[in-house]
């Protein structure tokens, strides 16, 4: 495949991304694509990004990769992670991929994981231009998912507190209080070796704020008839299993809901053989290279 680094703009700021495009394509062949989101103040770099765009390019995919606003190596400020701006930053990618000579631009999907995940589905729900979603770990209630994610004794209370304490710093000092990257989502020890050396490691308390108001489940019925599939771990050390399961109650068809034994959050890095075996079958049906998709069911 072929690798340009890309810059695009985003409410005003430069973010900075890469586009691959397969080794197999034409000179002004147009392909689908697909945009691949990083998680919780990750980078582009992440395995679970460049693992699925290794995937979806092997397949015959364009993909675009791009650090959200004040991740990575884009402009915006460090550790203020706001889940509509960066729905917003999912927005002009579309956009900006769209002009590739390479992408056919009615033929753009959406890919995530974790909160990269919730803001893929939230962004194909509002933007009908996003021609299909994938989810993995992901999840459509903040509030819900916090309250699993703090489920020890007197844990959610003391992050709720947090919350409260916050406001009120910004209300006395006109400042954001900095608060750990693992006081908002813990993560436990032996997974943390999927956080990126660049990764945001100190966050604005306002971030958790707006992931705790953040309704991605209230949207996921306004992308059908378009395809969408959730995939998540049957056990999940991080985001709640339910989550997923929860926006497939609030989905519409057509929309696929997988769990999987023997993975965990970080689902999409692992290179589990069934994972990617499970989305190559529903790219070739629902949202193929070549051919039409698989129509959504008629209703009597």
């Amino acid at each position: 495949m072929t690798e340009t680094r890309v810059t695009f703009k985003s409410d005003g700021l430069t973010l900075n991304g890469v586009v691959s495009v397969p080794d197999d394509a034409a000179p002004g062949e147009k392909r689908p694509a697909f945009m691949v989101l990083h998680g919780f103040g990750s980078t582009h770099n992440a395995g679970n990004v460049k693992t699925p765009c290794a995937l979806l390019n092997k397949l015959g995919y364009v993909t675009l990769r791009f650090d959200m606003r004040g991740c990575g190596d884009s402009e915006g400020e460090k550790g203020r992670l706001i889940c509509l701006e960066q729905v917003e930053d999912t927005r002009n990618a579309l956009t900006f991929l769209s002009g590739h000579p390479n992408v056919d631009g009615a033929r753009i999907g959406v890919m995530g994981s974790s909160f990269g995940a919730a803001v893929a589905v939230y962004a194909a729900g509002v933007d009908r231009r996003i021609a299909a979603c994938v989810s993995a770990s992901g999840w459509g209630n903040g509030e819900t998912k916090f309250r699993g994610q703090h489920a020890g004794p007197g844990e959610y209370e003391r992050f709720l507190k947090m919350l409260d304490e916050g406001k009120r710093h910004r209300e006395k000092t006109g400042q954001s209080m900095m608060v750990s990257r693992y006081d908002i989502v813990p993560i436990p020890e032996h997974l943390r070796g999927h956080v990126l050396e660049k990764s945001i490691m100190q966050m604005h308390v306002e971030t958790a704020q707006g992931m705790f108001d953040f309704r991605p489940e209230n949207v996921i019925g306004d992308i059908a008839p378009r395809p969408c599939l959730l995939m998540h771990s049957s056990v999940d050390s991080v985001t709640p299993t339910q989550q997923s399961i929860d926006m497939f109650a609030r989905a519409k068809q057509p929309t696929e809901l997988h769990l999987f034994s023997g993975t965990d959050h970080f689902m999409l890095a692992e290179g589990n053989i069934r994972v990617r075996d499970t989305l190559a079958a529903w790219l070739g049906t629902f949202f193929p290279v070549h051919g039409s998709q698989k129509a959504a069911p008629a209703r009597h």
